[in-house]
C-alpha cells in the first residue's frame, strides 16, 4: 500500500543515530544516506517497499511534529517490541507508552510508543499471539 513514510527532523545527525539504531533492532537495513542533502532511507528485507525516509524539511523551515501524526513499525515478536523500545529510550526517545496488550485493538496487538527526539510519535507493534519460547516473560 505504502510506497515511502516521510518523517522530518531538526538535527539530521542526531536523528540519524536515533533512527539507526532502532531499525538495527527491527532488523530493517539502512538503504541509503547523503549527508549532503540531508536525507536517510531504510527498506525492509529483499529491499522491498515501503521505505522509511528521514530529512530536514525541504522548504527549508524549521521541523514541526504533526498532533495526531504516528508511524508504526511491524515487529516479528514481542520481544522484539521490547527491544525497539528500549533501544528509542536508549538513544534519546521519550516514552509515550510501555511495551503492552492494547486488547482495545485487538486480542494480539502488543506494542509500545515512543517520541523520537524531535518530537515525532512512533509505535513499534506485534499482531500476532505470543508464542512459547518467542520472549515470554522477557524484558
Amino acid at each position: 500500500m505504502f510506497s515511502h513514510v516521510f518523517v522530518s527532523v531538526g538535527d539530521f545527525e542526531r536523528a540519524l543515530a536515533f533512527h539507526g539504531a532502532v531499525m538495527d533492532t527491527l532488523g530493517v537495513a539502512l538503504r541509503f544516506c547523503e549527508r549532503d542533502k540531508p536525507w536517510a532511507g531504510w527498506h525492509s528485507a529483499g529491499n522491498a517497499r515501503p521505505l522509511f525516509v528521514i530529512c530536514q524539511p525541504f522548504d527549508g523551515r524549521p521541523h514541526d511534529p504533526g498532533n495526531g501524526q504516528m508511524v508504526a513499525f511491524a515487529a516479528p515478536d514481542r520481544a522484539t517490541v521490547r527491544a525497539a523500545h528500549r533501544t528509542a529510550l536508549a538513544h534519546g526517545g521519550t516514552c509515550e507508552g510501555p511495551p503492552g496488550l492494547r486488547p482495545h485493538y485487538h486480542a494480539n496487538y502488543y506494542g509500545a510508543y515512543y517520541r523520537d527526539p524531535d518530537g515525532n510519535k512512533f509505535c513499534v507493534a506485534c499482531h500476532a499471539p505470543e508464542d512459547e519460547g518467542s520472549g515470554a516473560g522477557s524484558s
